[in-house]
């Protein structure tokens, strides 16, 4: 396999991302909802910036930057850190099929999400839910720092516990 280059997302890149991210769901159950329709959930109006991780001309990985909608992650930093809602990003939408994890795909998506949020004056946050601990154990690597515990509710009234955690300070 070729390294992972990280580039900023086009739309020409939906089909591919969208692809990667039901093969994602298929082998760790990531995301819990929004693979019904994959291109939606990932070109959402919300997101600020997104970049894909590309190994031989095929997409590996996605990472976004989003307003904030609501996430515990975002409300418990704002009350933490006494910040406004208006410089906060909320680290979205990251996935890396399996094959390309050891190529460090993930942590490349990282940085270029961090260094956008550095530009644009963003401190981001995310949940993750618990079960995902490979993706834990990344942010945790990279000096991401927990900052609370949530429940994430989805589909038709459904619940799993999530960790919220905040980016380290630039």
């Amino acid at each position: 396999m070729e390294s992972v280059t990280v580039r900023p997302f086009s739309d020409d890149d939906l089909t591919g991302a969208a692809e990667a991210l039901v093969e994602v769901h298929e082998t760790d159950g990531y995301p819990v909802e929004g693979v019904d329709d994959p291109e939606a959930w990932i070109k959402s109006e919300d997101v600020l910036a997104a970049w894909i991780a590309e190994s031989d001309g095929r997409i590996v990985g996605h990472v976004a930057v989003m307003k904030p909608q609501g996430e515990a992650a975002a409300d418990l930093w704002v009350k933490q850190s006494g910040d406004d809602m208006g410089h906060v990003g909320v680290l979205a939408r990251l996935f890396v099929v399996e094959s390309a994890r050891k190529q460090t795909a993930g942590r490349q998506l990282m940085e270029a999400a961090a260094s956008h949020a550095r530009d644009h004056g963003l401190r981001l946050v995310l949940d993750v839910m618990v079960k995902d601990a490979s993706a834990i154990r990344l942010y945790e690597r990279l000096g991401w720092r927990k900052i609370g515990e949530t429940i994430h509710h989805f589909g038709n009234g459904e619940t799993i516990p999530a960790v919220c955690f905040v980016s380290p300070s630039a």
